[in-house]
């Protein structure tokens, strides 16, 4: 018997995180040799003059990867070339100084698809309707 519940629960969140952490882990031999390492947190800002967030992007590598959550750039600094450099930025900081060899990002359709393919990204993903009406893009890009 099993009784089946539907809320928010921090503790249990964690709990199935690692049990199914410690479940894949036995069953990969990749992920198994990974095990000790963790998500670091990878953030690069910009700021205006007056130290007000012209943009950012925030990330996190893990097992040679870079996965960019966010890159955004205020309105009225967009087209100056500031996006390019943040992505840059994380990337050089992703290559050097932990051993990153690749990028993984998503977007959607009315964000940004064809600036990450400027920047070198290929789609592998696309996910029509996802929310509905928008498509998201899966795109990576090899670190050379």
């Amino acid at each position: 018997m099993f009784r089946i519940e539907a809320e928010v629960d921090k503790e249990r969140r964690e709990l199935l995180r690692t049990r199914l952490r410690d479940t894949n882990t036995a069953a990969s031999p990749a992920l198994r040799a990974l095990r000790p390492e963790r998500e670091q947190p990878l953030h690069v800002w910009a700021l205006d003059a007056g130290d007000g967030l012209a943009g950012g992007l925030v990330g996190h590598t893990w097992a040679t990867w870079l996965h960019v959550a966010y890159l955004w750039v205020d309105e009225r600094h967009r087209g100056s070339g500031l996006g390019s450099r943040l992505l840059a930025q994380a990337e050089h900081l992703a290559r050097t100084e932990r051993a990153c060899t690749r990028v993984r990002l998503e977007t959607w359709d009315f964000q940004a698809p064809d600036f990450y393919r400027k920047q070198g990204y290929k789609v592998v993903c696309t996910i029509p309707d996802y929310p509905p009406g928008i498509t998201e893009y899966t795109l990576v890009k090899r670190l050379a």
